[in-house]
């Protein structure tokens, strides 16, 4: 158990993120409301997931956690601070980021050293051969052999190239880090590498990870808390063995069901969801998913449900018991 008076490692309270945006050239702008009163706290050493299908908000939150969007409305706390109160800079030495894409992420004009010691460089921290050597020991850590130094990205498998952008993202020792679809973009026989790099690193460093995906079968890899998101709000919070064994939510439900099987005999799995994700600039009355939902009552159409806090679960739903 953790210390009590230690606050968690980062905590959202309340936030919201909306975006003005323009639908025609003479229209009004109209407010898009991409995250709305999340409730999180990720404790140091922890891996909090925060899945749901594409458009629901996790990127919007992962960039507010990351300091790069402020939110709208409530605060976001690190180490206890709030982040309003914290230069950009120190916010990175604390938190970095590990992209989805390992390509686009790195200056194809730069060499593997002066990517990965870039941050050294910004924060100035070293001189040129402490940074030499500090980049060295960190692509050890990750895995990259010490010839690559002097390549190019384009001279790198997609496996390699996130490797990097991890090494990057450690080299100024930060004690969180935000992976958004750190896997996704690579090949299959290459992401269980990258996981596996990545729970040995949380370990061998002490890290905290918020980790971003719409892939389960990742999550329930790596991850000790799972959250559910859908429409920008957080439907359902508990611990991943508990979210995988006894989900709550409908939403959930179906996400665990549209996960592949190694087993043949049970064949491809079936999304019973129906219609596609509502438009944001105009969510539905009520529960959010409610028009996708089959368990839906009358209750669910008109009022939108509280999230019920049952100590370690969270649900948002009024069929929740």
């Amino acid at each position: 158990m953790m210390d009590k008076m230690v606050p968690p490692a980062l905590e959202c309270r309340n936030i919201g993120r909306t975006f003005m945006i323009k639908r025609g050239m003479f229209a009004a702008k109209q407010p898009l409301t991409a995250v709305q009163e999340i409730n999180l706290k990720i404790n140091r050493g922890d891996v909090l997931a925060i899945v749901g299908e594409s458009g629901c908000g996790k990127t919007t939150l992962a960039k507010m956690l990351l300091g790069l969007l402020p939110p709208t409305t409530g605060e976001i706390l690190l180490d206890g601070e709030t982040i309003h109160s914290i230069s950009i800079k120190e916010i990175a030495t604390k938190v970095q980021p590990v992209f989805q894409d390992p390509y686009s992420s790195l200056n194809p004009r730069k060499t593997i050293e002066q990517i990965i010691s870039l941050p050294l460089i910004v924060h100035k921290i070293g001189t040129q051969e402490e940074r030499r050597e500090r980049v060295e020991k960190y692509m050890r850590l990750v895995g990259l052999p010490k010839r690559l130094v002097h390549s190019y990205p384009n001279q790198l498998s997609g496996g390699q190239r996130q490797r990097v952008a991890i090494a990057r993202a450690l080299i100024i020792e930060p004690k969180i880090i935000v992976c958004d679809e750190p896997t996704s973009a690579l090949d299959v026989s290459v992401q269980a590498h990258i996981l596996n790099l990545l729970q040995d690193l949380r370990k061998e460093l002490d890290l905290t990870y918020a980790f971003i995906s719409h892939d389960l079968a990742v999550v329930e890899h790596l991850a000790d808390w799972v959250a559910v998101m859908y429409l920008g709000r957080l439907i359902e919070f508990g611990k991943a063995a508990d979210i995988f064994s006894n989900p709550q939510h409908p939403y959930t439900r179906a996400l665990l069901n549209s996960v592949l099987t190694p087993d043949p005999s049970l064949g491809l799995p079936e999304i019973t969801l129906g219609k596609s994700l509502p438009n944001p600039l105009s969510p539905p009355s009520g529960c959010y998913f409610h028009p996708r939902c089959p368990d839906a009552t009358d209750d669910c159409h008109q009022t939108v449900p509280a999230l019920k806090d049952t100590g370690e679960r969270l649900v948002e739903c009024h069929l929740y018991q």
